[in-house]
């Protein structure tokens, strides 16, 4: 993977590397449907996807694609954390757009849109892409904002 690249370096419309591939395994669907009790059968039911989901497997739930962004945004972007102080501040226009199967495997791809002036520090939106290996349509899109707090 390339270098993560310094927040503060950054510059609008300029590409961050993507993020390495991570697979979604089962495991990680049923310890996600355990965390927030979200036990649909689409996620957790392999025996009945197999004969009654159109996609015949389980699929991710749509929060756990955006939940692991923050994680491996981390390894795309370089952060001082002994001279910065940031904060997850939300998300804008996210859509999931092609399910996450089991055992597929996804990375991000992100760019910095536009940075503003905040009363606590600079906000950094993102645009990002969860890219879905071997497909065509992304697994979700959406803005991403990050506050880099002032002290």
């Amino acid at each position: 993977m390339t270098q993560a690249i310094p927040l503060l370096e950054l510059q609008p419309d300029q590409p961050l590397p993507p993020s390495p591939w991570v697979t979604i395994d089962q495991a990680m669907i049923d310890q996600f449907a355990q965390v927030t009790g979200d036990h649909q059968w689409i996620h957790v039911d392999e025996q009945r996807c197999a004969k009654e989901s159109p996609l015949g497997c389980t699929i991710a739930h749509g929060l756990l694609t955006t939940a692991l962004m923050p994680g491996l945004f981390y390894q795309q972007v370089f952060i001082d954390e002994k001279r910065d102080s940031v904060l997850n501040y939300g998300m804008d226009n996210v859509r999931y757009l092609e399910p996450v199967r089991v055992n597929d495997r996804i990375r991000y791809h992100s760019c910095l849109k536009a940075t503003e002036n905040k009363p606590r520090g600079v906000l950094f939106r993102f645009t990002t892409t969860v890219e879905i290996d071997w497909r065509d349509k992304p697994a979700m899109i959406g803005e991403f904002l990050l506050l880099r707090l002032t002290t």
